[in-house]
């Protein structure tokens, strides 16, 4: 039985991570065709193009936008993407063989950002179902995307903690997917908390190109952020209005 669920979430990871690459590269790249006609950096903005890539690098790290605009939804937001980014790099481990040095490093904070991804997200859901305006624009995929988050933070934390498992054929599992070797694919734990845990996985990593989720690459392409304040200095035209300027000349 676990032979066959073993060659089914190798074909269902394949599939995702096909469609989160597709998927993503597809939006990046609608992203990129899209004009921006209008000078509309938000001020105070920085005069250079390395002031602006410092002052993304800051929205990137700190959140500065968001703490600007509601303390609440900054400090769990912070919390839940600092414990993302944790738990991403502790899981590392599963997919390098020797394991990179600051990898091991981390691992022991890993386990602790998976109860800050928990905590930051109850915080997030908890805004979204008791602030007045925030749950009048709230649909139900965003209920969606937050349960199905709290739900891998979850059940990895039973895993941790509670029920454990052989992460030594999870990590042969992994490694096999990497090499695309299937002799060497291990077969899957008969751990129905492992299953449950990375058929959640599957799923986030299929609809992250079609859902909010995106706005990880998104904050790169905002014209708020990545404009250089310099109408006064120099004239923006977008390509359109650059086409038609020279149509009207001839």
């Amino acid at each position: 039985m676990m032979v066959f669920v073993t060659g089914l979430f190798a074909f269902l990871f394949y599939a995702a991570t096909a469609i989160l690459l597709a998927g993503v590269a597809s939006k990046i790249t609608q992203y990129w065709r899209t004009p921006s006609p209008l000078k509309i950096p938000t001020t105070p903005a920085p005069k250079t193009r390395s002031a602006v890539v410092f002052r993304m690098g800051r929205e990137l790290v700190f959140f500065e936008t968001l703490y600007r605009s509601d303390k609440w939804t900054w400090f769990f937001g912070w919390m839940f993407h600092l414990g993302l980014f944790l738990v991403l790099a502790r899981h590392l481990r599963y997919f390098t063989e020797p394991v990179w040095g600051w990898v091991a490093q981390l691992q022991p904070l890993g386990k602790y950002g998976a109860f800050a991804m928990v905590g930051g997200l109850i915080g997030l859901w908890a805004r979204r179902l008791l602030v007045d305006r925030v749950r009048y624009i709230s649909r139900p995929s965003d209920h969606l995307m937050l349960a199905l988050l709290v739900g891998i933070a979850g059940s990895g934390l039973i895993i941790s903690y509670i029920t454990y498992t052989d992460i030594v054929a999870v990590k042969a599992f992994f490694l096999g997917l990497m090499r695309i070797d299937w002799g060497y694919l291990q077969t899957l734990p008969a751990d129905i908390v492992l299953i449950a845990h990375l058929m959640l996985a599957i799923a986030l990593m299929a609809v992250f190109p079609f859902s909010k989720l995106l706005h990880a690459p998104g904050i790169f392409f905002s014209p708020t952020l990545n404009q250089v304040d310099d109408a006064r200095e120099r004239r923006h035209l977008a390509p359109w209005a650059s086409k038609l300027d020279a149509s009207r000349k001839k």
